[in-house]
């Protein structure tokens, strides 16, 4: 997977205690729009895909942890499967923060070209270790 980028807004509104990343629902979205670190901080900024044909944004299961100062993002990978029809085009994956007033961007990932999902076919949002990390 690629490397999480994490927007700007939202390193500043974790530190002002905007987000609990233990217990907040965080979501993964898909997007075919170009994302701004350092303009975009809320969902309605970042048009996702059309939610259709076996696509919705889904709950990432996060989890929050620290351990020697370091603090580490954990998600439970997000498998999208076509059904019906065509899924995208899509190039970034987007997380955000169902729970934060303005549905608030954390991070997003760039996959370098467009991905089209076909009918049956299907794509994994493998995290990996983790999200992320923050020390």
């Amino acid at each position: 997977m690629a490397t999480a980028v994490k927007f700007y807004d939202f390193v500043e509104s974790l530190g002002i205690g905007e987000h609990n990343l233990n217990t907040d629902v965080l979501k993964v979205y898909l997007t075919n729009n170009t994302p701004s670190a350092a303009d975009d901080s809320d969902k309605t900024d970042l048009v996702g895909i059309t939610e259709e044909h076996g696509y919705a944004a889904a709950d990432i299961q996060n989890v929050w942890s620290e351990t020697a100062g370091t603090a580490t993002l954990a998600a439970t990978d997000v498998v999208v499967a076509a059904s019906g029809g065509t899924v995208g085009p899509f190039r970034y994956v987007v997380i955000y923060n169902e729970t934060h007033t303005t549905d608030g961007l954390i991070c997003y990932y760039d996959y370098g070209s467009a991905v089209t999902l076909q009918d049956g076919e299907s794509f994994t949002v493998d995290f990996g270790a983790s999200v992320f990390t923050m020390s």
